[in-house]
């Protein structure tokens, strides 16, 4: 069953890229303390993603800041070589917070994945934005379809803001 609003993030351990190099980054230091508006997709430079999900979140940047959130993190099933060239191309680097879930072990335990093997993807993560208050999903938005970003969209979070 997936996580649901009112219910804490587990604990997970990603990775960034830093200035040395492919980073750990544990979700204490993403969420604790913190807003954090959290979105996932199913893969970094896949249409939908790279086209209509990621730019909602980039061009709204100042909008989620304006309401109070701290961090506007980007989670996916990619390695952290793909995730840094997706913030490098999308010029959201430095704006942006992009964790890559290699293995799907943040995915699979909030119960968010889904088989895309059909597509030669593999397990991957559904489409999704929530909002975490110190841990604690507030708000919670999955797509029905993965090639959409709407009900997760920038758009519909800041209304939920």
């Amino acid at each position: 069953m997936a996580i649901q609003p009112g219910e804490k993030l587990p604990n997970a351990t990603f990775t960034t890229m830093g200035s040395d190099g492919p980073a750990p980054i544990t979700s204490d230091e993403v969420f604790k303390g913190k807003k954090v508006v959290l979105f996932a997709v199913p893969g970094a430079f896949t249409p939908t993603c790279h086209r209509n999900h990621l730019p909602g979140f980039l061009e709204n940047i100042d909008i989620f800041k304006e309401k109070g959130v701290d961090t506007v993190a980007v989670v996916s099933v990619n390695d952290v070589f793909v995730m840094n060239a997706w913030a490098e191309a999308t010029g959201a680097k430095d704006k942006i917070l992009f964790l890559a879930d290699g293995s799907a072990e943040f995915t699979k335990a909030l119960g968010l994945e889904m088989d895309a093997s059909g597509f030669g993807m593999g397990v991957r993560s559904q489409r999704y934005a929530m909002i975490v208050d110190d841990g604690t999903v507030t708000t919670l938005k999955i797509e029905d379809s993965p090639g959409q970003a709407v009900t997760s969209g920038a758009s519909s979070i800041l209304e939920a803001l």
